[in-house]
């Protein structure tokens, strides 16, 4: 009886060892994600900041996926958290928000990693910058900002909502070299994102700003800054202000924002964050939010955008080179 006892339960085990379980441990099969974490490595209220929680309310609201948890992690122009994605490797349900200022950022910061050791899984939306003054600053115009600009270029101070290397760092140095000032002697202030830069702007404590104009909407809106131009080719729509060329300056510049996953992670993983960022493209709840924000479409999904991040990342070292800031 005994032996017949500890027979069964040999026999139990072994159906335990060999039969694989119904239900997994966390791994999900299904052919879309439930769940996923957005890393932002900038500090609220940034570009990455508004992009990535615009892209998650919207995929919420279109039932595209039931919960979506946005965190950030800033330092060292989005490095630290470019470090933490690439050490996540294999995780295929997490993404970061990134853009051209955590390209240049690599370089200026001479990072371990790169936007390349990443999987690359869609480029979103082009945005221009603006500069932008306090409602009571001096400067009227940008040519009463170039022209004290050219008198003292190391006394006007800049501010710009990314590191050295960054969309706001590399506008107005080209804006510099435009009006034939040495970029090397422009007074760069970096601000980790936009919403830190707004205080100074405000305040006075810098003579200008350069910044994404999705991020200044609400303060463009209420009157509390004043934008002297735009770094796009043509007019904003609700913006007030004139493109740089139309102010004689021969610089056009745009900005860019997408998403990368870890390295590492599986095609199926792949396929799916590929085909969420495509379904949200298609929504309305996405459409609206360009329209709102003053943002391009500029989707380029896959491995489409993972050749555009490599002609990037050759063209923002040749500026940086061809600036003498690198």
């Amino acid at each position: 009886m005994r032996i017949r006892n500890w027979l069964a339960v040999v026999g139990a085990l072994a159906v335990v060892v060999l039969v694989p379980p119904l239900l997994t441990s966390g791994a999900d099969t299904s052919s879309s994600l439930r769940s996923l974490r957005v890393l932002v490595p900038n500090a609220p209220g940034g570009g990455y900041d508004v992009t990535a929680r615009t892209a998650a309310k919207a995929m919420e609201d279109a039932e595209l996926i039931r919960n979506t948890e946005v965190f950030n992690l800033p330092g060292a122009g989005g490095t630290v958290g470019l470090g933490r994605t690439v050490s996540e490797r294999g995780n295929g349900k997490l993404v970061m928000s990134m853009g051209l200022g955590v390209v240049g950022s690599v370089y200026t910061n001479k990072a371990p990693s790169s936007l390349l050791d990443t999987t690359p899984i869609a480029k979103l939306i082009e945005e221009p910058d603006i500069v932008v003054v306090g409602a009571d600053s001096p400067y009227r115009t940008l040519d009463d900002l170039v022209a004290a600009w050219r008198a003292d270029p190391g006394g006007v101070t800049v501010g710009g909502g990314s590191s050295p290397g960054g969309p706001d760092h590399l506008a107005p140095m080209l804006i510099a070299k435009a009006v034939g000032l040495d970029p090397r002697r422009v007074n760069y202030i970096p601000f980790d994102g936009g919403g830190e830069l707004l205080a100074s702007v405000l305040g006075g404590k810098v003579a200008f700003g350069v910044s994404g104009v999705g991020e200044y909407r609400d303060q463009i809106e209420a009157g509390q800054i004043r934008v002297l131009a735009v770094t796009s080719g043509s007019r904003l729509s609700g913006v007030d202000a004139p493109t740089l060329r139309e102010s004689g300056v021969d610089v056009e510049f745009n900005n860019w924002r997408g998403v990368v996953a870890p390295p590492g992670i599986s095609d199926a993983d792949r396929a799916r964050l590929v085909d969420l960022f495509t379904d949200l493209h298609g929504t309305p709840q996405w459409r609206e939010a360009l329209a709102r924000n003053g943002w391009t479409d500029a989707f380029a999904p896959g491995e489409e955008f993972g050749a555009f991040l490599r002609a990037e990342n050759d063209r923002v070292a040749a500026v940086l080179k061809d600036l003498g800031l690198a």
